[in-house]
């Protein structure tokens, strides 16, 4: 049987072997190809998220308005959770439901560590040697280790309480003298947040007041910065055009930036002749109790263990890391939960109760009544829900092409986490747009600033959350509950409050909190 079949298939005298191969042939590879499709089945490459079309060279660019942080969430109800759009050459994507950031900061964390910083941010990083914005490596490991443990460690922030109440203090007693005058409470939490760092960096040595006095001039600087930072630069959407500069952005960013460091100069060498002074004075020089972040800094520049040595461009770096993000983020939040609890009264009642009952009106708050004060702490975790002040928090970029919600990733993307928009999901929060403390008080739910919680992330997760959380947490709890017990504070006579935000790296009021503050305690010799 199959020789003749063979043999009829190579007769060149049939007239039909030439079709009969052919279609012998077309049948076989058919199936043996469904055969082993079948068999060893590939799935299909992922594609890129779905997003809005933008026009040539410039993608997307020309249809972004100045509140990005609410056009991103717009765009996510019409193309889901996960989209992309270009800006110039640069691909962006956008994530903006829990379980896709949980993808982003847990389970492919190591691949998404990395950042997407601005051309300018060389500047403000001394060389990229920060924590902030440098690439997960050695170097970052180091440095992360070392503030982290080292300077935010329970023992060092126990030590150097009495310097940040004295900045408090020193804050009320300015408020107590001008009572019945308006007053910014953004600058009055700024002035009083910085100068609490600047205080911690000398720690409490002669030159603290020295310290104090850059604080006002940091003000202004880190003011300036964030709005370098939150615009739009044609550098990094055309890395081509970097050099040309055309927007000025990196020679004003650089500016600043040359600011900071003549003044970490000026602070390095006076600490640096200080040490001196008590190593001359035979002073011991391991003192725990007044070692300041200053002098720890300065002794692992001049250590010789490779391992845990820095350089100075990295000690500059730390130090900016420190008073830029340990300042604005804590003055912002301060702003909006005193915004928010003006507009709410009954809440604003509710602090006010649990102020006295914890306190006490013949006392001032300290940092020991903080654990006690809940409902106050419900307060600050609703406003950072809803006035989170890095509201798309660093922009995270893969190390490596990799896969967000079954869509493709490539390689130097630049990831968005809206944080601002997960934070209002009604899919996940309860009428989301209320300002409503008590939902954190219930306690089904876990809800702290380490990023565990995938629908609560003011800070981040992974292994980019923020650094700064032990020191931030204490300074916003203790400025706010300060501010708040020692002074009832009412909006100037015909003035509106206003709670629509400006977005920029940093989202603040869009109007400044100007309120008039009276007196609450019932001891006025606590104002003196």
């Amino acid at each position: 049987m199959w020789s003749s079949w063979w043999d009829i298939a190579f007769n060149m005298n049939n007239k039909y072997s030439a079709e009969l191969l052919t279609l012998l042939l077309i049948t076989t590879s058919a199936v043996l190809w469904i055969f082993r499709a079948a068999k060893n089945p590939k799935k299909a490459s992922p594609r890129l998220p779905p997003g809005p079309l933008g026009l040539p060279l410039v993608g997307y660019l020309p249809f972004l308005g100045s509140q990005v942080h609410r056009e991103f969430s717009q765009l996510a109800k019409i193309y889901g959770p996960i989209y992309k759009f270009w800006l110039g050459t640069k691909l962006c994507v956008v994530v903006s439901s829990p379980s896709l950031a949980k993808e982003v900061v847990r389970d492919h964390d190591s691949v998404f560590a990395n950042r997407d910083p601005p051309i300018s941010a060389q500047f403000v990083t001394f060389g990229g040697n920060d924590i902030v914005f440098s690439p997960l490596g050695k170097n970052w490991r180091k440095l992360r280790k070392i503030f982290v443990s080292q300077m935010l460690g329970s023992t060092v922030l126990d030590n150097s309480y009495s310097l940040r109440r004295e900045q408090v203090m020193k804050s009320i007693r300015n408020v107590y003298a001008n009572i019945g005058n308006p007053i910014d409470v953004g600058e009055l939490a700024f002035l009083t947040s910085i100068n609490s760092v600047m205080s911690m960096f000398w720690g409490g040595t002669e030159q603290e007041e020295k310290g104090v006095v850059f604080g006002a001039e940091f003000k202004n600087m880190t003011t300036e910065l964030m709005v370098l930072l939150g615009k739009s630069n044609l550098s990094d959407i055309f890395p081509v055009l970097a050099r040309f500069d055309i927007q000025g952005i990196q020679r004003q960013v650089k500016k600043v930036a040359d600011s900071f460091e003549r003044v970490f100069d000026s602070a390095i060498d006076q600490r640096k002749k200080t040490m001196e002074a008590e190593k001359d004075d035979g002073r011991p020089e391991g003192n725990e109790e007044r070692k300041d972040f200053m002098q720890f800094l300065l002794r692992l520049h001049d250590g010789e263990d490779s391992s845990s040595s820095i350089t100075m461009p990295q000690l500059k770096a730390v130090l900016m890391d420190t008073v830029v993000g340990g300042t604005d983020t804590t003055a912002t939040t301060t702003e909006w939960a005193i915004a928010e609890l003006m507009q709410h009264p009954e809440a604003m009642k509710k602090v006010h109760q649990e102020l006295t009952q914890v306190v006490g009106l013949n006392n001032l708050v300290e940092e020991f009544h903080l654990p006690k004060l809940t409902y106050l702490d419900a307060v600050i975790k609703e406003t950072l829900r809803l006035h989170p002040p890095l509201p798309f928090l660093i922009p995270r970029c893969p190390s490596k092409c990799s896969t967000i919600g079954g869509y493709m990733v490539p390689e130097g993307t630049r990831i968005f986490l809206n944080i601002w928009a997960i934070h209002r999901d009604p899919n996940v929060w309860e009428n989301p747009l209320e300002f409503r403390p008590e939902r954190f008080l219930n306690g089904h739910m876990k809800f702290d600033y380490n990023g565990n919680n995938f629908e609560y992330l003011p800070f981040g997760s992974g292994r980019r959350v923020c650094a700064g959380i032990p020191l931030g947490e204490k300074m916003l709890n203790f400025v706010v509950a300060s501010f708040l017990h020692s002074f009832e504070w009412k909006m100037p006579l015909g003035e509106k409050l206003d709670l629509s935000d400006c977005f920029g790296m940093v989202t603040k009021k869009m109007t400044p909190l100007v309120a008039i503050p009276t007196p609450r305690l019932s001891n006025l010799e606590l104002y003196a």
